[in-house]
């Protein structure tokens, strides 16, 4: 039986190993730190700059968005676009999800529409979204894909940080993103990605080399909609106060669309369903009885 001084002297030596260990564990979480891009902060993204629809994002930030994208579209998904452009014109919204608050998907939500913040980690970088979708996982341990992937709107990311100049810090992380379901679009103006779901992202993320606070993903759109791989980089900025808010994003909240089957309708201020566009069908209401005076 251990006696009682023989108790206190191992609970002893125990406090004076772990106050020995948490130095050496502090300054290894610092070195590993340091290898490491600083991405602290709240990071915002930069709309584009040219006639559209004041502060919605499009791929291309320095064109309008729908066909003002010039995107290499093949016929078949030109026409897809064309159709969404003609629904809008009508009031409609097209096979666009967002409405809905059903999901942006990539690329949509690494545009910065609403702030966003990066957690690195050796093994996964997180980016949380303050918007539909609310964060990403790029995993970064070395895995490789898996046998099967479950189809989501932001899909599946495995990325590997570089260090392209040699000075032992990493500034560049390398992404590659696959596994989705849809319909996903580039932009609210129904430019869309092939319905296979098949697409392929490819990022390049990094800091500037002159401002720290500004941050670069080259996005590269590898799709069976396109003729060839579209890309196009994209600039989030640090916000400078080091304390930002964070407002409280809720899609559906004061959402005015309502999706009833196929269809969508329009709330009005009253609270009563409007049609989206002429001759628009009303919803079956077979299963409500008419109340009788």
């Amino acid at each position: 039986m251990l006696t009682q001084r023989t108790i206190c002297a191992i609970a002893s030596a125990a406090a004076l190993l772990v106050a020995a260990l948490v130095p050496i564990m502090t300054t290894a979480m610092a070195a590993d730190e340091a290898k490491y891009p600083d991405l602290r902060g709240q990071w915002n993204g930069v709309l584009r700059t040219r006639p559209g629809l004041p502060g919605q994002p499009s791929f291309d930030p320095g064109k309008p968005w729908g066909k003002g994208q010039e995107a290499p579209l093949t016929p078949e998904y030109q026409a897809v676009l064309e159709s969404n452009i003609k629904s809008q014109a009508q009031g409609g919204v097209g096979d666009w999800l967002g409405a809905s608050c059903l999901g942006m998907g990539m690329p949509l939500i690494a545009y910065g529409f609403e702030p966003m913040e990066f957690i690195v980690t050796p093994e996964t970088t997180y980016v949380l979204i303050n918007w539909i979708e609310h964060n990403r996982r790029i995993y970064t341990d070395g895995r490789d894909w898996p046998t099967e992937i479950e189809p989501t709107m932001t899909g599946y990311s495995i990325g590997r940080w570089i260090d392209e100049d040699n000075d032992g810090r990493y500034d560049m992380l390398e992404v590659e993103t696959r596994g989705f379901k849809g319909p996903r679009h580039y932009d609210a103006g129904g430019l869309p990605l092939h319905h296979d779901n098949e697409s392929i992202f490819k990022e390049r993320i990094y800091l500037d080399k002159n401002d720290k606070n500004i941050l670069h993903n080259e996005i590269t759109v590898i799709d069976h909609a396109l003729t060839r791989p579209w890309t196009m980089t994209r600039d989030l900025r640090r916000n400078p106060n080091s304390r930002p808010a964070w407002r409280e994003f809720n899609c559906q909240e004061n959402n005015p669309y309502v999706t009833v089957g196929k269809e969508m309708y329009f709330l009005s201020a009253d609270g009563l369903l409007m049609p989206m566009r002429k001759g628009q069908p009303a919803p079956d209401l077979r299963h409500f009885q008419e109340t009788r005076k």
